[in-house]
This record gives structure tokens, C-alpha cells and sequence, in this order.
């Protein structure tokens, strides 16, 4: 309003100044709706503050496997298909996909799709991601089975497999194609632009060009994300035209920002507060059961010890996992003796939890470490439902057979650096197959250690047994559903009798919203990536 009536002052100075008579009543009259409108305020706009427990830790989808960089890449970018609610398929980048051959499957891409640089979306995007894909250290294993794609035209292609392959529109769903022109070059200190740098100054870690229906405003890690609404986006979305990120590892004060209506939506939501948000007046509280596994790996290159699995098998024993999943996960986890939760194909019933404190102690003796012995764990403090508290209970329960664990918790930030670089004898790590499939656990938790194929990327207890790598590369390429399933069973048998992990819970999912969010339920799914592209907020 100052500024309409300062503009007002202005023009009348300036028509006394040129001797101009005011204007008539008439040209008032018309000028009147002008002056209103100037004065009407501006529709508010659509921001959704949201609470994680951490931020992506960099804007390069290929830097890490993780839940948290797939949400991410699920505001920035686009998937060829992603999952629904339901499990099944659906189109993205992708309108219509078919079967050629046992090898081949073809994609026939959207037309008229634009990255945020404005470069048009085609195949050579396509073929360029997946090259890259196969380049980074994480995500090299899971597309392994994938020989050169070839382009049909600028808007099909037909994604190859050097076997038959019962996972292709599983593996779609991690295509986020990027940009091929954007990312190519050398940056301003001569680096390659589409390089894939864990730790470190890269182009991809702080520039990004997706299709996705947001671009990236502002970074500061640890701190604050911005992602402002792409108006360029391709297709139908939600309303909320920009997303204000804090990365909130505490879960009590996570919590206090939802009740007091600081934020509109917080994930994860601790244990501990569900009843207390399932029973508010305008708090929603939003639950799922999940496939996230939480686990320990020992690693037999550092403990001579866990190289005898009478003392791997101690630990499993001398781990209480119903107790973890019943007192410190509040009910809200599932104590896991496998990998694989019920409904999945390597699922085995009589592989159940384990725990047995005489029978540790047993097993310790017969393998000469009745005294016990010392060993280092790492964990992290944020990535996890209670991850910190679960760790302080493993420690706790170790002391009872006689092993010292010296336990050193860290945000996630600092975390993955230290589990890649395997700085202790003991590490926490937490795995949901995105491809919603039993071989994921294994490929990237219990293969053996392979930097050249990515096999064993995220193994860092160093287990390695031949027979359940066979068993798991021949699944494959089996699409016979009971000879796959008998494959994959008889691998997690293996792995249950060897003790090659310490198998603690699946972890149930958790979402909380404020009254102004209105279609939560329809955006969150089993695999923890909400999809705010379509949120729709007041």
C-alpha cells in the first residue's frame, strides 16, 4: 500500500511539473480498478516445510545408493517407471514399454519432455545414464546384467540383457535419466563433469539437470534444502510450488516441529511418539510395515575370531532382536532371523530369530573365547529409527558373553565414508531392495566383495561364500518363479547356518503430516519415497 501511494505522489509531482491539469473524474473512474487490483494481496504460495532426519548427502543421484539419495532423485529427476502403492508399474518417462525377446525389452519414451537447463529429453539421455549407471561403485552390480542398449529413434529404445532377465521394469525403476549435454565436459577446474566423486569437489555433487517436478534452489548441507516447482515439469502434478527441507536428526525435536506446526510433514516418526500422534487432533500419523532390514556385519579381515563361525554364530545367539524390535522399536519393528521378509521369494519359515544366551556362551567356549575378547563398532546416530539406542543394546549384550564393544556413533553425513573405508570391526547397515526382491540383499550385502563387478559393495563384514554367490547369479536369469525361489532358498539357508551377519529387524515405515496436507496416504509406499512431486497441500 506504501508503495501504490508513493507511485501516486510521484505521477502528481510529475504532471505538476510539465503544467498538466489533473485528470478528469471520468479517467478517475477508470483508473480506480487498477489501483485496487495493485492493492489486492498475492495468493500465498504452496510451501511445504518438511523434517527428515538427514538431507541427500550430495546432488548426484549415482554418488550413493541409498534411500535417502532415491528420494531425492525422485524430486529432481524422473524414473523411466516407478513403483505404485500396490507394487505394480507404472509410466513415467517412459508412456509404454513391451517384450521383444527373452532379452529385450523396449521403451518408447515421452515427447516434448524438458531438463531444467532446457535441453530436450531423447534416448542418447538414456544410453548415456545407464552408461554411467555402470560406472558408479554403487549401482555397477545391479546393472550387471545389462549389455548395450540400442536406440530405435530418438524416443524408443530397447534396453538389452546379455541373459534372460526377470528384473527389467524392476531395474526401470532406478533409471533416472539425466542430462547428457548438461553433464558433459570439463567443469571450471578441468574435471570431467560427469564424474562420479564419493568424497570430494565434483560438478555432478553440486550442480544438477533433471525432468523431475523440482529443480534444485538452494543447498546447505546439514542445515537446508530448497526445491523450487520446475515450470517446465512434463506432466500432471500437485500444488506445492516449493519444498523448504530441514534435515532434523533428533527425534524428539522432529516431533516438536510437527505439534507445533513449525513443518507439515516429518519422516521418520520415532517409535516412542506414535501413540502420541496417532491420538492428536490434527497431527495424522501415517504407518506402514516395511522391508527395510537393519543388520550388523562382523568383518573377518579385521577379527581373526569372526572368521570362525561358531563365534560369528555366538553373536547372533547373544543378540536379543525380539527384544530390540519389542522395548527399544516399541512394537513397531519386526525381529528378522533372514534377510527376506515373509512374501518374498527367498523367505524361509524356520528361519526365525535366534536368540539364545546359554547356547552363545556354549558356542564361545567350544571355539576357545570363553574369556572373550575386544573388538570396535561404528553406527550411525540419524539414519535409522533409533539407531543409536539399537547399537548401545547390541554393546550391552555382547558384555554378556564376554566381548568388549567400543561403540562410536556419528551423523550420517560423516557415516558412510567411514563404513566405505571400513574403519571397525563391527558396522551398522540398513537395507530395503528397491527393486523389491530377495537377490538385492544379498548382491549388495553378502556377495562376495567385488570392485570390479559391484557385487558385495556394501559388504563390509567381508563374508564370501562361492556357492551363495552361484546361487544368487543364477537367479538372475531364472524366470521360472519355483526354480528361482528354490535358489534364493537355498542361499539364505547358507548364510542362516554360516551366521555371515547379525540380522537385527525390518524396520516399519513412518510418516506424520500437519491439517494442511491433504493426500499424504496416496504419496508415501513401502519403499520410503514419497512421491511430493504429487502432494497436494492448502
Amino acid at each position: 500500500m506504501k508503495r501504490v501511494l508513493k507511485l501516486m505522489l510521484l505521477a502528481l509531482v510529475a504532471s505538476l511539473a510539465f503544467g498538466c491539469s489533473a485528470e478528469p473524474e471520468e479517467k478517475k473512474a477508470e483508473s480506480a480498478p487498477a489501483e485496487k487490483a495493485a492493492e489486492a494481496p498475492k495468493a500465498e504460495k504452496k510451501v511445504l516445510h518438511l523434517a527428515m532426519d538427514a538431507d541427500p548427502v550430495s546432488l548426484d543421484p549415482h554418488v550413493q545408493l541409498s534411500g535417502g539419495m532415491l528420494q531425492y532423485s525422485h524430486l529432481v529427476f524422473d524414473p523411466l517407471v516407478r513403483w505404485t502403492q500396490d507394487m505394480a508399474f507404472e509410466p513415467r518417462l517412459a508412456e509404454k514399454y513391451e517384450r521383444i525377446d527373452p532379452l529385450t525389452m523396449r521403451f518408447h519414451l515421452r515427447k516434448g519432455v524438458k531438463f531444467h537447463s532446457g535441453n530436450e529429453f531423447t534416448a542418447k539421455d538414456v544410453v548415456w545414464t545407464l552408461a554411467r549407471l555402470k560406472k558408479s561403485q554403487d549401482y555397477k552390480a545391479l546393472f550387471e546384467p545389462f549389455a548395450e542398449p540400442k536406440i530405435i529413434d530418438d524416443y524408443t529404445i530397447d534396453l538389452i540383457t546379455h541373459k534372460p532377465y526377470p528384473l527389467m521394469l524392476n531395474m526401470a525403476t532406478y533409471i533416472f535419466p539425466m542430462d547428457s549435454k548438461f553433464y558433459s565436459g570439463n567443469d571450471e577446474n578441468g574435471q570431467p563433469k560427469d564424474a562420479i566423486v564419493k568424497t570430494g569437489p565434483s560438478f555432478a555433487n553440486v550442480n544438477e539437470s533433471g525432468t523431475g517436478p523440482f529443480t534444485v534452489e538452494s543447498r546447505e548441507q546439514g542445515v537446508r534444502m530448497v526445491f523450487k516447482a520446475f515450470p517446465g515439469y512434463w506432466g500432471p502434478r500437485g500444488n506445492v510450488e516449493e519444498i523448504d527441507l530441514k534435515p532434523i536428526k533428533n527425534d524428539a525435536t522432529r516431533v516438536a516441529s510437527i505439534l507445533s506446526g513449525d513443518v507439515d510433514f516429518i519422516m521418520p516418526v520415532p517409535p516412542q511418539d506414535y501413540d502420541r500422534l496417532a491420538n492428536h487432533e490434527t497431527v495424522k500419523l501415517i504407518t506402514m510395515a516395511g522391508s527395510r532390514l537393519i543388520t550388523l556385519q562382523m568383518n573377518q579381515n579385521r577379527v581373526e575370531a569372526f572368521k570362525d563361525p561358531r563365534v560369528r554364530q555366538a553373536v547372533v545367539y547373544a543378540t536379543d532382536n525380539q527384544g530390540i524390535a519389542e522395548k527399544i522399536m516399541k512394537g513397531r519393528a519386526t525381529a528378522a532371523g533372514q534377510q527376506s521378509p515373509e512374501g518374498f521369494y527367498s523367505y524361509v519359515p524356520e528361519l526365525a530369530p535366534r536368540y539364545d544366551l546359554e547356547k552363545a556362551k556354549q558356542l564361545m567356549k567350544e571355539a576357545g573365547y570363553e574369556k572373550g575378547f575386544e573388538v570396535t563398532m561404528i553406527a550411525p546416530n540419524n539414519r535409522y529409527v533409533n539407531d543409536e539406542k539399537v547399537a548401545e543394546a547390541f554393546v550391552s549384550m555382547m558384555a554378556k558373553i564376554g566381548i568388549t564393544v567400543n561403540l562410536k556413533t556419528m551423523p550420517k553425513a560423516q557415516y558412510w565414508d567411514e563404513f566405505d573405508a571400513q574403519v571397525a570391526d563391527i558396522q551398522m547397515v540398513g537395507w530395503h531392495p528397491d527393486t523389491e526382491d530377495s537377490a538385492n540383499y544379498t548382491e549388495f550385502l553378502l556377495m562376495c566383495p567385488n570392485k570390479e563387478t559391484g557385487y558385495g559393495q556394501y559388504n563390509s563384514g567381508n563374508y564370501c561364500n562361492k556357492k551363495v554367490d552361484e546361487l544368487t547369479i543364477a537367479s538372475q536369469s531364472e524366470t521360472d518363479k519355483a526354480k528361482r525361489t528354490a535358489l534364493l532358498q537355498e542361499a539364505e539357508k547358507i548364510i542362516y547356518e554360516e551366521a555371515a551377519y547379525i540380522p537385527l529387524h525390518w524396520q516399519h515405515l513412518s510418516w506424520a503430516v500437519g491439517p494442511g496436507v491433504k493426500n499424504a496416504k496416496e504419496i508415501v509406499n513401502v519403499m520410503d519415497f514419497p512421491y511430493f512431486g504429487d502432494l497436494v497441500i492448502e
